[in-house]
């Protein structure tokens, strides 16, 4: 039993390392150790705090709650709930994620090979190879951690390796002047957006453990942390080891530095010629798993919302068909119109998995969580209208915002929200008790 276990576990992790590692998770870190030098392993500990810790938390706050994010929603309100849950699988999904994932593949992986490739033609193969491992959900983690991150992981951990082994340039790595590398590597982390992917994710994982046998809380739960710490262990391996690839790269830091050229760079110095078709498979391979993933999740989720009026398969197509359109506008387009949007859920799904872990257990009343809730929303609005003004030349009411949200503590590392959620949801919880025993 605890050899099958053991295996289960490892497939799942796997299948969650590679729903969480898309093609951002490889670009960011290089670029973070190569701005970090000398202290590129503060820069580590920073984005692990955010880009693994953080997601991990967002599926304990599910398998608290029970076994799908609504049901996470539930404990706060069911109609809140189901509006949270719509507007992240929409983001992660069909409108932002999903669309993304064949952008970047084309842009970065087609194209460095083929450069004359049809952006039409690199979408439709792509999501026709995601239709046909996405349209069977049972399968769908088997599929991804059984084949598809076995053969990733071997090329990231090659490279990564490799590069270890015989760097680039280790001139920057005596540079050790960098006191923002924490901070940096802690904000970058925001950037892989998987917080809110976790959440979704969740529902699939803890589906993967049931439909293997383990139905009672105690191993669910027992399997669900096993597979865990697996992904855990291949995304801080990997994170990191990219990290210092980035840090001992030797790229010149000018004005114009770009993500994908120096990843290229990297790619090229370690692994030789053929390190542009490696880098090119990997960028597919990682793009494909968590393509995959989320049409599954989008699938899932709205056939359970109308209750199997919209069946798994035919949402699951229509996405496909839906996102593949979107793709062909590229990558800064879809993040053009995204980076609002998910300016606004991004703190509201982060402060609810947060609390849910802290207080799930032991505060049972939902105002506290409410408070807590509502307060990050006008944080979060805040930062919106600042954003909005500015884009509109409304620069006076732009400064005035964004000082406020400078003010407030923890902005520099991009939370600003969290000490007013905290303090919010301090006062409603003294009030609510108090306000509880009067009429009790």
């Amino acid at each position: 039993m605890k050899i099958k276990s053991a295996l289960d576990a490892l497939i799942i992790g796997f299948a969650l390392f590679a729903m969480f590692f898309g093609a951002g998770n490889i670009i960011l870190p290089p670029i973070i150790g190569l701005l970090s030098g000398g202290d590129w392993d503060f820069a580590v500990s920073g984005f692990s705090i955010t880009a693994i810790l953080a997601p991990f938390l967002g599926i304990i706050a599910v398998l608290i709650s029970g076994d799908e994010f609504t049901d996470l929603g539930k404990r706060i309100n069911s109609l809140l709930g189901w509006i949270l849950a719509t507007a992240i699988i929409l983001s992660i999904g069909p409108l932002v994620a999903i669309p993304r994932t064949a952008a970047t593949t084309y842009e970065i992986g087609v194209l460095a090979i083929w450069p004359n490739f049809s952006p039409i033609v690199s979408s439709i193969i792509f999501f026709a190879i995601t239709l046909v491992l996405s349209i069977s959900p049972s399968k769908v983690v088997n599929i991804i951690g059984s084949y598809l991150t076995p053969l990733l992981l071997l090329l990231l951990v090659s490279m990564v390796v490799l590069g270890i082994i015989n760097p680039i340039d280790t001139t920057a790595l005596v540079e050790r002047s960098n006191d923002d590398a924490f901070r940096l590597g802690f904000s970058e982390g925001y950037q892989t957006m998987d917080v809110l992917a976790s959440v979704i994710y969740a529902g699939i994982i803890i589906s993967a453990v049931k439909s293997k046998g383990y139905v009672k809380l105690e191993e669910k739960t027992k399997v669900t942390f096993m597979a865990g710490s697996v992904a855990i262990f291949c995304l801080l391996f990997i994170y990191g080891g990219l990290v210092y690839l980035g840090a001992t790269s030797g790229y010149p830091m000018g004005e114009h530095l770009k993500r994908t050229e120096l990843l290229l760079h990297i790619s090229n110095g370690v692994l030789g010629t053929q390190g542009t078709f490696a880098l090119s498979l990997c960028i597919g391979l990682a793009c494909l798993t968590t393509a995959i993933a989320l049409v599954c999740a989008t699938g899932t989720f709205f056939s359970q919302l109308t209750r199997g009026f919209l069946s798994y398969r035919l949402v699951v197509t229509i996405t496909c068909v839906s996102s593949a359109i979107l793709a062909v506008n590229g990558v800064d387009s879809i993040i053009d119109y995204a980076a609002p949007f998910l300016g606004i859920i991004y703190p509201i799904t982060l402060t609810l998995i947060i609390y849910m872990v802290a207080f799930g257990k032991r505060v049972k009343r939902r105002a506290p969580f409410v408070g807590a809730i509502i307060t990050t929303a006008i944080v979060a609005l805040i930062q919106f209208s600042s954003f909005l003004s500015l884009k509109y030349d409304f620069v006076e009411f732009s400064e005035k915002t964004n000082n406020f949200i400078k003010w407030l503590p923890m902005s520099s590392y991009d939370v600003p929200w969290l000490v007013p959620s905290f303090i919010a949801f301090t006062l409603v919880f003294v009030l609510d008790k108090l306000l509880f025993k009067q009429t009790t």
